[in-house]
């Protein structure tokens, strides 16, 4: 089953790719790659706690919250809020992929997929 899930996963992955490479959007190519890695910024709520932290990670890593944005910059024909939906998809599923999940409040190791990191081994 979990060979399953992460092929899913992967081929959400390549989607998310796809979609901002066909897009006409009117973004320099290079920001997709420089910009990949921007969603986990939202990690700072942390510095907030656990409970905040959890809650800033999961909006920017909720694939719902992408599609939405996504989808609004479509029906709006904002190519920036669609860039921007597309990035976060892509994201999250890179993150899926790698074995990281939506979080959970008590402990940033705890994800939906399971614990990560040095709790991982231990639990």
């Amino acid at each position: 089953m979990k060979q399953l899930l992460l092929a899913e996963e992967a081929a959400q992955l390549l989607l998310g790719i796809l979609a901002l490479y066909f897009q006409s959007l009117h973004v320099s190519w290079w920001l997709w790659p420089l910009l990949i890695l921007a969603p986990d910024i939202s990690m700072l709520g942390y510095m907030a706690g656990t409970k905040t932290g959890a809650f800033t990670y999961n909006l920017f890593h909720h694939k719902l919250v992408a599609i939405l944005l996504a989808c609004a910059g479509y029906t709006l024909h904002n190519d920036a809020l669609l860039f921007v939906g597309c990035l976060l998809f892509t994201h999250s599923c890179m993150d899926r992929v790698l074995g990281y999940g939506l979080k959970y409040p008590d402990n940033f190791q705890h994800t939906h997929l399971g614990w990560v990191g040095k709790a991982r081994r231990t639990k």
